[in-house]
This record gives C-alpha cells, structure tokens and sequence, in this order.
C-alpha cells in the first residue's frame, strides 16, 4: 500500500513539517511504503499533476491552507479523474473547518482529518493495512475519532479527537530522517497551543499550551544545527510564554549553534530581565523576533479577546532594539473592530517610532473556525467568501480605505522593510514624521526595478509630502543609493543637487591598497565608486567633517556584498 503526502507552498523556500510528522507518526503501519511531494503553488498545474500521478498511489493525503486550497481541489479531482480508485484524504485547517461543505461541494474528496493529524491518519492506515483491496466498512471508520467520511451519498462526522497530552508520544520526523532540510526555511514547534485567545487567530481554538520534553526539543534542534539549516522558524504561536523555558532553549541554541539563524514569534510584554539578559548574548542576525501589537487601541483589542501590555511591548521593543542584536518584525492587523483609518494612522505611527526592522501590515482575514467569523455577523463586516478571507469592509472601513492600507503595506516593503533608504529615512525623522511617507505613497510596480528610477520616485515623493526637505536628503539619499548598487559611470542628475563638499587631498586608494586594506583575497574581483560627503554616514552619530567614502562591490546580485573605505579630512 502506497500512501502520498502532499502540499503546495507558496514559496520554494518552505519546507512542510506536517506532511514529515505524518509520515513519522505512521512508520509503524505494516505494508506502508509512504513518499513526500512537495511542490509551490507557482508552479504549472500540469507539471504538478504528473509528478503526483507518476507516483502511482493507493492513497493521496493533501495538507491544506488558505494559499493552497482552491488549486489543491482542482488538483484533487484531477487525480481522481484519472485513477478513481484513489482514495483522497484533506487535512490542515482549510479542511478542518467546514469540511461538511467542502466534502459536499467536492464529491471526489473521500475522508477529512480534522485538527492534529498524526494519530488520526495512522488509525486510518490501519483500517486499510488491515483490509487491503476491499472497502472499509463504516462501522470501522466510524470508530475513528476526528474524520469526516463519504457512506454512499451521506456524510459522517465522528466526535473530536482529544489531541495528546504528551507531544513526545508522536515521534520526530528530523529523528526518522524524514524532512526536507536542504531548504532554506526549515519549521520547527517546540509546542502546541497558545496562552491566548485573540478572535482573529486560530490558535485561540486550541485550549492551553502543551510543549514537548527539552530533552525532545534539544535531540531536534541538535539535528538541525548540525545540518546547518540555513533558517530554523519556530512555529510557536507565544514562544516565550513561559520565560524559563524559553531561556533554556535559547542557552542551549548559543551553546550548540553553528551558523543557522532562528525565528520566533514572541509576546514582547512577557520578556524579562534574565530574558534579555541572556539575549544580549546572540550574535548580530541571529535571532529574529515576530511580534504581535494589531492595534494600539485598548477597545479594540478587548473586543478581540487579546491581552497585552501595550506600555510594556513598546518598552521591551526598545530595549531588545538598542541592547541586542536581534532582529525585530513588528505586526499589525488592520480591520480590527473599532479602529477607522485615522486609528490604523495612530497604530502605524506608534510602530515606526518604535524603529523596529521590520513592520508588515495585512487586512483582517476572517479565517474559518475563528470567533472573528461571529464578531464578523454580529458587527455587519464584509469579507470575501474564498480564501484568504480578505476584509471587504466594515463599519468603520471602506474598502477604499482598505485598499489604502494595502498600499501602505506595499510602502512599508518598498521603503522601510527594503532598508534601502536606512540613512534617508533617519535623516528625516530628525525632521518630520516618517508614517506621511508610507499612508500616501503610490506603489513602484511600473518602475521595473531600476535602482535610478525607485530611488528618483521616492525624492519626488518626498518632497511632496515634505516639502524644504529635499536640501537635507539628498546627501543621505546618494549615500543609500551607492549603498545598494555600483553607480555606474556616475550618478543620476537628481543626486547631484547639492553643494560638493571640498575634495580631499589626499589621492583615491588603488585597487591594490583596498584589497589590502580590506582584507580582500587578491583573486577577488570589485569594482569602486567614490563620493564625497560632509559627514561620515559609515559611523555611529554621522560626525561632521569632508569625508571621502570609497564604496567596493563584491560579486553581483542576491550575492553581492559592499565594503567601504572612509578617508576623513584633516
């Protein structure tokens, strides 16, 4: 008997870590030869559907998610078109919730495995381990917990399976070598459940948190560090819900790690003292932090059921921020009850005063299971039917206004989370708040990705929502643009409106002198540009004085790296 897990990423750069925890969990099923196929949801669908014909399958099992569903489904009947004796089983939470109607809507579906699907889909191997080549009766599949099942034309549900108590009874798919850690992005949970219940999140259907063993958690983590997985992304939903378990697994992480780098999403206002403490530890980019705030708005925030200290977030932000070297993401949700443009403005501008690395917006997506669908009914919301259940609009949003935030969003990437523009967005916070930039800006999508072009469309922009400003930029703004690419032969025009700083006397570094001077292996091959600045934007503070840097290109693309010399006057 053949069993096929499969999913759709968005991305090539995940790897799935249900689809592995299944396979692990079902090693024990006499007779079962069990392979993993992973493809991304940009792929052609064609191409997808003969790989997974290719495998011949008794029994195909697809993990499904509001980015994969609707291509999962045509999938899902294709293959059942071509081979209908295959048994096709859903799971994830796409499935999970609604599934009557889902299986109603899709006859060619057979089963749907609802919630934790490690325990439920070895039960099932079972049944058909121990009954190949006929028909499972119902009364078998009934016995099962958590399913919903095809019986002629009726559908059946059978109770909620109570999930494990303990996580360490479901063996380790890193263990049993079976998941993909050649990917850039490799998932890891340390625990299930969250402390919290916001309405929007699925996470506040689990009840409590339950965690896997440390000795568990380290024999895992051990695995992937070796490995030398490139990201390991913790898929915690509060993983610093309990400090001193969070500072043990963060200990053993310094202690053991050789060059991986780690992502956590954190409750900002739990972080102690001995938490930072210990954090202050990481190297530079180690680490990276996911925080939550949605909405600064208290009412806001009760309404959704979500507990936080505000005061506390912001404050532990800034300490992480200038005592650390970790990364921060700060979150908000826009479409939150209560909060109208003006009130996303005041939680936008709360979190770019907050200086973290990176901010992300999205709209509310009202997820299936999700209290938010009843908050929905009972506060007249519109949202889309199809996934990913985006917020049409409420009482306090249009959806222009809507479609204003989205573009904020793309703002925020193209402008702050690109770091692109780092010494020039510093230069006028000293002057002007920064959030005008991002609520009114129009997105570069027609400026194909030309350096000169974004860089001159962000200087007109600029200086529209800022006027008398444009004096104080532009130095800032060549430093960032020869900060991100070779200049070629010169600099645009638009770079050049300023009052040259004196030349300095002394000549311009040789290639042979910057290699030496840099460290640089003489084989390597890089090119140079020089510019002359009134301060050194190389060096904490900026001082003051002519300053000539020579910026050094090293390689190209994605891979290029720049190193600059700094020769001050006097």
């Amino acid at each position: 008997m053949k069993l096929l897990l499969a999913t759709l990423h968005s991305r090539y750069i995940h790897s799935s870590l249900a689809l592995p925890s299944i396979a692990a969990a079902c090693l024990q099923v006499p007779g079962l030869e069990t392979v993993i196929r992973e493809h991304t949801v940009n792929e052609r669908p064609q191409d997808i559907l003969k790989s997974l014909m290719s495998e011949d399958a008794d029994i195909a099992a697809f993990s499904c998610y509001i980015w994969n569903v609707e291509q999962t489904l045509k999938l899902a009947a294709e293959m059942k078109l071509l081979n209908p004796g295959l048994y096709l089983i859903l799971g994830g939470p796409e499935a999970s919730y609604g599934s009557r109607d889902l299986m109603s809507a899709n006859p060619h579906i057979d089963a749907v495995v609802h919630g934790e699907g490690e325990e439920t889909m070895n039960e099932l191997l079972l049944l058909f381990a121990e009954n190949p080549g006929v028909a499972i009766h119902d009364d078998l599949l009934s016995a099962v917990p958590g399913i919903s099942f095809r019986s002629g034309y009726e559908l059946i549900t059978t109770p909620a399976r109570i999930d494990p108590d303990s996580l360490d009874s479901m063996p380790s798919p890193f263990a049993a070598g079976l998941a993909d850690l050649s990917k850039p992005l490799v998932y890891y949970e340390s625990s299930r459940g969250c402390p919290f219940s916001c309405a929007f999140c699925l996470s506040s259907i689990d009840k409590g948190v339950r965690t896997f063993s440390f000795s568990r958690i380290e024999a895992d983590l051990q695995i992937l560090m070796e490995h030398g997985v490139e990201t390991i992304k913790f898929v915690d939903r509060t993983f610093n819900y309990d400090a001193e378990r969070a500072n043990r697994i963060w200990e053993f992480i310094l202690a053991n790690n050789r060059t991986s780098r780690f992502h956590f999403e954190i409750a900002a206002d739990l972080l102690t003292d001995e938490n930072i403490a210990i954090l202050k530890k990481v190297p530079d980019e180690t680490f990276r932090f996911e925080i939550g705030v949605q909405s600064i708005a208290a009412e806001t925030l009760d309404v959704v059921g979500r507990r936080s200290n505000l005061d506390k977030l912001f404050s532990n932000v800034r300490r992480v921020t200038d005592e650390t070297g970790i990364t921060i993401h700060l979150d908000l949700v826009a479409g939150l009850p209560g909060e109208d443009f003006e009130g996303f403005v005041r939680s936008l501008d709360r979190l770019v005063t907050a200086r973290p690395h990176h901010i992300q917006v999205e709209p509310l997506k009202l997820l299936k299971g999700t209290q938010m669908r009843k908050i929905a009914r009972e506060r007249d919301y519109t949202f889309s039917p199809f996934p990913p259940y985006r917020i049409l609009n409420n009482p306090w949003l249009t959806f222009a206004e809507i479609c204003r935030i989205e573009e904020c969003a793309e703002a925020l990437d193209e402008i702050y989370n690109s770091s692109r523009f780092a010494v020039t967005l510093e230069t006028v916070s000293l002057h002007h708040p920064l959030t005008p930039l991002f609520t009114s800006w129009t997105p570069l999508k027609s400026k194909g990705g030309r350096l000169s072009l974004i860089f001159e469309s962000f200087l007109n922009h600029l200086e529209k929502v800022s006027p008398g400003l444009s004096e104080q930029i532009i130095e800032p703004l060549l430093f960032d643009y020869c900060m991100n690419g070779h200049p070629g032969h010169s600099i645009p025009s638009f770079l050049e409106r300023r009052e040259p700083p004196e030349e300095l006397s002394t000549s311009p570094a040789s290639h042979k002198e910057i290699a030496s001077r840099l460290s640089l292996n003489q084989e390597i091959r890089f090119r140079t540009f020089s510019a002359n600045f009134t301060r050194d934007y190389t060096a904490a503070g900026w001082p003051e004085g002519d300053t000539r840097i020579t910026f050094v290109y090293c390689g190209s693309g994605k891979e290029q790296k720049i190193l600059h010399l700094v020769e001050r006057a006097g």
